[in-house]
């Protein structure tokens, strides 16, 4: 990627970069664009699409019921802070 292309980006991308990045990066992305047109060469033909590599199934789980005690009472006894039977919490806004 020549410097005038970079500079142009980086306008765009809202960065402002010295001329030792940009010297940097420009070799930096001129290597990334070379794998990029290495990788366009490559027969994919015959190939399924993938959306995972690793995982072919999804992970899911049975539902299951699970019997808890319920005891709204001791729940808010145990706030720190309360009024009543409402939480008290600290203003956000």
């Amino acid at each position: 990627m020549d410097l005038k292309e970079l500079y142009t980006t980086a306008e765009l991308a809202k960065f402002a970069l010295s001329e030792e990045e940009a010297e940097k990066l420009s070799k930096e992305v001129s290597r990334m664009l070379e794998y990029f047109s290495m990788m366009m060469k490559v027969d994919i033909s015959g190939l399924d699409p993938t959306s995972y590599i690793l995982q072919k199934e999804n992970r899911t789980r049975d539902d299951s019921i699970i019997e808890a005690e319920r005891n709204p009472d001791g729940i808010i006894e145990m706030a720190p802070e309360r009024d009543g039977r409402f939480f008290v919490i600290p203003n956000v806004l």
